[in-house]
């Protein structure tokens, strides 16, 4: 099975480069990752870097200002140099007589939206109707649609909106590492054996399944934040887990097979 990770960050300036990056892929056998922009950085030179260095491993979701007066051209110079896609937050919106200029533009390149932000964000009508009106666009819901974020109110009603948007068939959701999902107990000593994270918490994940289908569901490990939690093998092995019950087609296309064929084939 081809192992994609479909969420990752790398900086020599924060977090970890793009070699420690490497090293957790090649010990788990993780083929190939999307290195993701860090939230409010708009410098993607180094997420080019490694790309041009490591062509058959990476493809980079940058990141640009949409309020900037020359949001749309930097996008389309972005895209020209290989960008495979743009991570931009649900309420981005651009300055003068389109507000949706920036994603339209993004759909004109043949750009993969990462689209990171709350689930009240995701769960509006104002949401639904910008994903109505870039149709051909694949977008992609970070960290569960927003649902692992601390401002998330875990509200039945936000949950059920967030799996409504399963009638737009061009939205696919990332799954995030299990420890996101599930907090382990904090001062507690770890079991000698059996799982340390109560599995009761993965309920959302087969119910994100049976909404979405597993051609729409993408595994990222939130590399190197995950690093402070359950750690890259367990993020991926732990995860992978909730799903072993499924059919072993819809594990590779949740595991690497989606992540390949929306930012990987798109940009070749």
């Amino acid at each position: 099975m081809l192992l994609i990770d479909a969420h990752c960050h790398v900086s020599p300036r924060w977090f970890e480069p793009v070699e420690t990056l490497l090293f957790q892929m090649n010990r788990h056998n993780v083929a190939q990752a999307v290195l993701t922009q860090i939230l409010g950085q708009f410098d993607n030179r180094y997420q080019r870097d490694c790309v041009a260095r490591y062509p058959d491993r990476f493809v980079s979701v940058g990141a640009i200002d949409p309020a900037a007066p020359d949001a749309v051209n930097q996008l389309g110079a972005l895209a020209d140099d290989g960008m495979a896609g743009v991570r931009l937050r649900p309420d981005a919106r651009t300055p003068g007589d389109d507000p949706l200029a920036i994603w339209r533009a993004a759909e004109r390149h043949g750009l993969v939206i990462s689209c990171g932000g709350p689930s009240a964000q995701f769960a509006s009508a104002a949401f639904a109707d910008l994903v109505g009106s870039v149709p051909t666009m694949p977008i992609v819901l970070e960290h569960l649609a927003g649902w692992v974020r601390p401002d998330c109110d875990r509200k039945p009603e936000t949950w059920a909106a967030l799996l409504a948007l399963a009638r737009f068939p061009n939205i696919t959701v990332k799954i995030p590492a299990l420890g996101q999902l599930i907090a382990r107990p904090v001062g507690q000593p770890l079991p000698a054996s059996g799982p340390v994270l109560d599995p009761a918490g993965s309920a959302p994940l087969i119910e994100l399944l049976d909404a979405f289908g597993p051609d729409r569901l993408m595994w990222g490990s939130d590399f190197p934040v995950v690093s402070s939690r359950e750690g890259y093998a367990n993020a991926l092995d732990w995860t992978r887990d909730v799903f072993e019950q499924h059919r072993p087609a819809s594990v590779a296309a949740i595991f690497g097979g989606n992540a390949g064929r929306i930012f990987f084939q798109r940009k070749a």
